[in-house]
């Protein structure tokens, strides 16, 4: 699908440097391009960056960037996908309104009731 293409696409085209991962995190903070990557790879899979530095140390951008890239379309695509069929459904999206607006107005009167018996109002 395109939004995957995209993404491998802008993936393989971050800057990075020539050199392999770093090993460690000291030498990982005077590299911010891979910092970013590494960042963006422990977020997406819910890990610690230490623990990508850990399975990645000493490998090429390449193959990094191709797992990165996989990743994101494993995790990020479907959320864009669902996205998009709950915006196409305008009854859900109303009927979500409605309760919400609901809702609101109901914790507003309660509030405002609160406010006028303190102040010695009559209450609404």
């Amino acid at each position: 699908n395109d939004t995957a293409d995209d993404i491998i696409q802008k993936n393989k085209k971050a800057k990075t440097d020539p050199h392999p991962l770093p090993y460690n995190i000291k030498e990982i903070q005077s590299r911010p391009e891979a910092l970013n990557l590494l960042s963006i790879f422990a977020a997406v899979n819910d890990i610690p960056t230490e623990e990508v530095l850990h399975q990645y140390s000493g490998k090429e951008f390449s193959l990094f960037k191709k797992d990165l890239a996989d990743a994101i379309v494993e995790n990020i695509c479907p959320i864009g996908k669902e996205m998009g069929k709950l915006m196409k459904d305008q009854k859900y999206l109303n009927d979500i309104m409605k309760n919400g607006r609901e809702k609101a107005i109901n914790l507003a009167d309660s509030v405002l009731k609160k406010v006028y018996d303190v102040m010695g109002f009559s209450s609404i």
